[in-house]
């Protein structure tokens, strides 16, 4: 025999009126009596049970409604874990409450099955590969590299179809990018298209799907880092720049997404290229909304500060709210002891011991590769500094063995002698950029690096998406 036992049902500071009018989500434990007699209570949990984590409890639904001019309760329990993320953020947006019911009801016929990854919590639950429903929201995506954001979008049960990648500046890297991609996505029919987006606007988008639910761009950014301008606050912009971003404008234009989405660096919103295609959606009736946020406000254990744009016709989609901070050593500590041994360079000693002289000793990642200055760190209760693409390859382009170590204090460990050294793995690199466990890279160092560092951060772009379909589902539904 079983039975609920509401911990947050009907709580008396409950304002009826908000129960009324949009419900009240709630956590409870199931009790159940087992043959020896003593007590169990589910979902079964090791250690101390996590207030904050949505596995560690069942979900219900309760609301109240008039019938024959008397308030009666109503409630729907057995909610999936998976699914109270998006209905946080149905809350939050002043969903209806027959818009939060449908929703419920479709996440426990698993016709929609929404993941939110909670970074610092939930990475042993991005291990399984999603499946997709037949009937899920379509996605094409220009400038797809290895594909970061078509893994967000698949956490966020959106298939994507049609991924165009290469690039002429570096042909066989890219070549190997598309291959990888190609190996991640294929099985959810995701066509690799090995043309850059100018070569397929200029034969017309054949074969793309017209009026998909998604379109997804984030144009080729080296002439707008910092890293590549000749003056502070200025880019190098190309005709090769401007052409994208024409081929880009074109491909609203025809394809005409229901919602469409850009990220790049900071400064490609000052550049003439943005307004193409700023002005391609204002001519086609999109509402724009875009802004330049720090991803780790969104939960990434990794400082990344990048312009993100969300656009749709006929409904208004905003960005995702912010989620709790995360710092690098709390994402990736388990995976650390597998890690190879390493040792500190002159310049990381010397950063390490600068950072000692006035602070306890705590983990730090420290960046091995850089300049004559001593090279970034951090602690491990911060994100890490921006991950570059730069810091998995030489300047020839070629597998560096070594691109971050990690610090660990033996004791009290006061100087740089007394500490273990570890070497930052492609696999650690890949979590702090919000790659789920299920994404598979190559084995080469240059290749894997630069598909994290090209990438939109998974983790990010599934919150993104989730908050997206959230308005797309109360237009459908």
């Amino acid at each position: 025999m079983s039975y609920a036992i509401p911990e947050k049902f009907l709580e008396d500071d409950l304002k009826g009126q908000q129960l009324r009018s949009q419900g009240c989500l709630y956590q409870y434990l199931e009790k159940k009596k087992l043959l020896d007699s003593s007590i169990a209570f589910y979902p079964r949990v090791i250690g101390e049970r996590d207030l904050d984590d949505s596995r560690h409890w069942r979900w219900g639904y309760n609301w109240e409604e008039k019938v024959e001019g008397v308030w009666k309760g109503r409630s729907i329990g057995s909610i999936p874990c998976g699914a109270v993320s998006m209905i946080r953020t149905l809350q939050k947006q002043g969903a209806t409450r027959e818009d939060i019911i449908a929703f419920i009801k479709k996440a426990k016929t698993k016709k929609y099955s929404p993941k939110i990854l909670d970074v610092c919590k939930s990475f042993e639950n991005t291990n399984t590969k999603p499946i997709l429903p037949n009937d899920a929201p379509i996605a094409v995506v220009l400038f797809a590299g290895g594909g970061g954001i078509e893994a967000g979008m698949v956490q966020a049960g959106i298939r994507p179809v049609i991924a165009v990648e290469f690039d002429p500046t570096k042909p066989d890297l890219s070549r190997a990018i598309a291959l990888n991609h190609h190996r991640n996505f294929h099985e959810y029919g995701c066509k690799i298209i090995q043309l850059t987006v100018q070569e397929v606007a200029q034969l017309g988008f054949i074969g793309f799907p017209r009026r998909p639910d998604y379109l997804h761009a984030s144009p080729v950014c080296a002439n707008f880092s910092q890293a590549h301008t000749a003056k502070a606050g200025k880019g190098i912009e190309t005709a090769d720049d401007l052409s994208a971003a024409i081929a880009v404008a074109e491909a609203i234009r025809q394809l005409q997404p229901r919602v469409f989405t850009l990220e790049n660096v900071p400064r490609y919103q000052n550049s003439q290229s943005f307004s193409i295609i700023l002005s391609a959606l204002e001519l086609e009736g999109y509402s724009v909304d875009y802004s330049v946020v720090n991803m780790a406000d969104f939960g990434l254990p990794q400082a990344r500060r990048r312009l993100v744009l969300v656009a749709s016709k006929g409904f208004q989609v905003a960005l995702p709210t912010e989620n709790k901070p995360c710092g690098w050593y709390s994402a990736i500590a388990y995976l650390i002891p597998t890690m190879a041994d390493s040792y500190l360079l002159p310049k990381q000693q010397q950063a390490l011991e600068k950072f000692l002289a006035g602070n306890a000793p705590r983990p730090l990642l420290i960046e091995r590769v850089g300049g004559r200055k001593l090279p970034k760190y951090k602690p491990g209760s911060q994100p890490a500094n921006t991950i570059l693409r730069s810091h998995f390859t030489d300047h020839k382009g070629c597998n560096r063995s070594k691109f971050a170590d990690i610090w660990l204090p033996d004791g009290l460990a006061l100087s740089a002698a007394e500490g273990t050294v570890k070497s930052l793995s492609i696999q650690g690199a890949a979590i702090l950029q919000g790659f789920p466990s299920w994404y598979e890279f190559p084995p080469e160092t240059a290749t894997a690096g630069s598909i994290i560092g090209y990438s939109v951060p998974p983790s990010f772009a599934t919150q993104l998406f989730i908050s997206a379909q959230s308005k797309l589902l109360r237009v459908t539904v």
